[in-house]
């Protein structure tokens, strides 16, 4: 194998596929990056048996071939070489160390076989679709912060994608969950969603997703079955298994008949709440929500530091409430709100709160109350 491409190319390639990589592995091969010459191009793909990710670059091949190197190695190199350098890359002979030469830099990497290198086939994936690329960063961004992290409820830890008929419409929606607040966002389904399977995305391939969007593409194309999703960007392709469980009733858990309304700018609430949480405790993190006609008052009481109380006006004209919620929680689901005031629709202290930035919108949040 003898290859050259651009610096920058090839940097932007190694940035998207080297990430999957975990850093520990008790297996060599999946340290390394799968690097394949043929018919002018170079394509890169790394694994963790999970995730793949694939990208095909243009280069200059001298001559065909392929082998393997370790990820982070070779993506920190070319990353220390200077802006709009060649990259030059050859096998040895006896196909155990690769050649990167650069200007007047030379390396030697030790290389791994091809043929050692695993394959995460896909398979038949019968579902696919296309959609745009902002709809797609809108339903991971605004419900990702929800992704449970308790790896027993293995099921939570991830993003349930899946479309339904919405009052006649049919729509796609992304849910995520960890038992103390629910994100629920849709947008129209796209034209060849309708009547796929739900899905749950994996925590790790819903980071890496984010990641390519925000690297530029207009539209992405998905592909999936009950058991595995792939994503093609422009010139990447990622490909990960789908957590093999199933998402619960998470209708069951929107409460429908909460009729005490909160209307109250969002900014200025976020502020209050973030002020006054500074006394909370690291554990318990309780912020006290008491409502009355037209006046919020948040209170903080920790045995340990202190208290802090805080009074904002609001739109409220129903029976007055206590009600107690996590400070950290409040203030995530504020900052996923695109307007400029927070709906909160609340029953009683003891149950689950929804809140949106307006009524109707297509990103919906609950969560449950804290003992304050």
């Amino acid at each position: 194998m003898r290859v050259t491409v651009e610096r920058a190319a090839l940097l932007k390639a190694l940035g998207h596929v080297h990430r999957v990589v975990e850093r520990r592995n008790t297996i060599p091969i999946l340290s390394n990056v799968l690097l394949r010459a043929e018919e002018g191009s170079l394509r890169l793909k790394a694994t963790d048996l999970d995730i793949e990710v694939t990208e095909t670059i243009p280069a200059d091949i001298t001559e065909a071939g392929s082998t393997t190197v370790p990820a982070y190695m070779i993506y920190d190199i070319v990353r220390k070489l200077p802006d709009g350098a060649q990259v030059s890359l050859e096998m040895s002979p006896d196909m155990g160390q690769m050649q990167i030469r650069s200007g007047r830099s030379r390396f030697m990497l030790q290389a791994l076989p091809e043929s050692d290198f695993p394959d995460l086939a896909a398979g038949d994936l019968p579902h696919r679709f296309t959609l745009a690329a902002s709809d797609l960063k809108r339903l991971i961004e605004k419900t990702q912060f929800a992704i449970s992290t308790e790896e027993t409820r293995y099921y939570l830890n991830g993003i349930y994608l899946h479309t339904i008929d919405a009052g006649g419409t049919i729509v796609m929606r992304a849910v995520a969950t960890d038992g103390h607040r629910l994100a629920r966002v849709e947008i129209g389904a796209p034209a060849g969603s309708e009547g796929m399977p739900g899905v749950i995305i994996p925590r790790k391939a819903v980071a890496e997703i984010v990641k390519l969007v925000e690297d530029g593409s207009e539209s992405i194309t998905v592909e999936l079955s009950s058991a595995k999703v792939r994503l093609t960007f422009e010139g990447v392709v990622l490909t990960s298994k789908l957590i093999d469980g199933t998402f619960p009733d998470y209708q069951r858990v929107i409460p429908a008949g909460n009729d005490k309304v909160l209307v109250v700018e969002r900014a200025d609430f976020s502020k209050a709440v973030d002020r006054v949480s500074t006394i909370s405790s690291e554990r318990g993190r309780a912020v006290k929500l008491a409502l009355s006609d037209g006046r919020l008052t948040l209170t903080v009481n920790n045995p340990d530091s202190g208290s802090a109380t805080e009074e904002i006006e609001v739109d409220y004209d129903a029976a007055p409430i206590d009600i107690g919620f996590n400070a950290r929680y409040l203030l995530d689901i504020a900052s996923q709100l695109d307007g400029d005031t927070a709906v909160f629709k609340l029953a009683d202290p003891g149950s689950p709160t929804i809140v949106q930035d307006r009524e109707g919108a297509a990103a919906l949040y609950v969560l449950m109350p804290m003992r304050v």
